[in-house]
Parts: C-alpha cells; sequence; structure tokens
C-alpha cells in the first residue's frame, strides 16, 4: 500500500491529488489548442468543488491563477487573466500603520479619551451632562473588569479630570450605578425550565383520576 506521504506533496491541498493529476496531465498535451481546451475543463472541475461560488467573476480568476501555480507557472495557454508570476507570490504584504498613540490609562481604554473630547465640545448642557454620566458609568464598569474590587466614585470623577485636563462641573447630584449593576450579566430566558413540582403532581393525579374512571365506566 502507498501512503499519501510517500507520494509527492501537493502544491494546493484543497484540491485534492485528483485535480493535481489532472493539470500534470495538462503539461503533457503538446498541441496548444487542446491543451487550452483540457485547461478550460480543469477548470471547471475545479470549480465544481465550490458551486456556490463558479459563476463570480473574481473566483474564476482566482481558479485560473490556482491553475498556474499548480502547474509551476509551465503551462502555456490561452488565459482570459493575466497568468501570475513567482515574483507575485514571493511579494511580502505592505506594513499596516499601526496606531502609535498612547493610552494614559489602558483599563479605560481609547473609547473613554475619545469620549471626553467630544464632552469638551459639546455646549448643549443636557447633552454635556447625559454624556458625563454616560461616560463615568462606563469607566467604572472597565475599572471594575480589571479590579474586581470595589471603585470609589470620587476615583472615577478625578480620573475624568485628569484625562480631561481641567475640572470638569459634574452635574448635581450625579450618582454612579451600583458595582453589581454594571458586572451583573443578563440571563437569557430558559425554554427548558424545570416543570413546577406541584404541576407535576397534579397532572399525575389528573391521570389516576381519568384511568379509574375509564376501567370503572368500562369494567
Amino acid at each position: 500500500m502507498e501512503y499519501n506521504t510517500q507520494k509527492k506533496k501537493l502544491i494546493l491541498p484543497e484540491y485534492g491529488r485528483n485535480i493535481q493529476k489532472m493539470v500534470d496531465y495538462l503539461l503533457t498535451i503538446e498541441d496548444r489548442e487542446e491543451r487550452t481546451r483540457a485547461a478550460k475543463t480543469v477548470i471547471d472541475v475545479m470549480g465544481n468543488l465550490y458551486p456556490h461560488l463558479r459563476d463570480v467573476p473574481d473566483f474564476r480568476h482566482k481558479l485560473w491563477d490556482h491553475l498556474a501555480i499548480m502547474a509551476e507557472f509551465k503551462l502555456d495557454i490561452d488565459s482570459p487573466y493575466p497568468l501570475p508570476s513567482p515574483a507575485q507570490l514571493q511579494e511580502k504584504p505592505e506594513k499596516l500603520p499601526y496606531s502609535t498613540h498612547q493610552i494614559k490609562y489602558k483599563h479605560y481604554g481609547k473609547l473613554v479619551e475619545k469620549l471626553i473630547d467630544k464632552i469638551k465640545e459639546l455646549e448643549d448642557p443636557e447633552q454635556k451632562r447625559a454624556l458625563i454620566v454616560l461616560t463615568a458609568n462606563h469607566m467604572k464598569k472597565s475599572f471594575l473588569t480589571w479590579n474586581k474590587d470595589s471603585v470609589e466614585d470620587e476615583q472615577i470623577y478625578n480620573d475624568i479630570n485628569t484625562l480631561c485636563g481641567y475640572t470638569i462641573i459634574l452635574p448635581e447630584g450625579m450618582t454612579l450605578s451600583n458595582p453589581k449593576d454594571l458586572l451583573q450579566k443578563k440571563s437569557k430566558p430558559s425554554s427548558n425550565k424545570p416543570m413546577n413540582k406541584n404541576y407535576q403532581k397534579n397532572n399525575n393525579n389528573n391521570k389516576g383520576n381519568n384511568n379509574r374512571q375509564f376501567y370503572k365506566k368500562n369494567g
């Protein structure tokens, strides 16, 4: 018995060994027109592996690219798309421009800094009050996520002022949510609740009474 580990390594394993054998056979066809027709047939077979994407233009372009890769770029055919080159496959992607912004309090995150910047811009007192309360409660929740011990509201107020750069006039009578309310997870209602014991007992009694009445009537 010949194991797959003893066979030639597949270039694109997701297509399987039979597809690779078809591609290898294409390289043995001497007539260019016949080779092109055979290549189109192989593309159709490859597309059958993904029927929901077979007729998408971009997907068919990808199939032709994969055909060239499996043929190790040795396939001379009339392709409907420009075939890739080995150099293109070896190109490294461009580096992403990662943000170098330093967050002052990492346990609050970047969102809190954006909210405080928005607070500075607001002029409407009602909107400003609502956003301050929202931001403070969010900061308290974030603080408790990393530190399960209770945090004083005064600590949150001080951190807001530090991030803002000046003292924010807090809304009169402002109180933050209770830590238990902030961290409490809402449980989804379960449809498989256990049957009430009294209901189950009464239901069994009713079944017993109905059975006795049936046998008494038909006895």
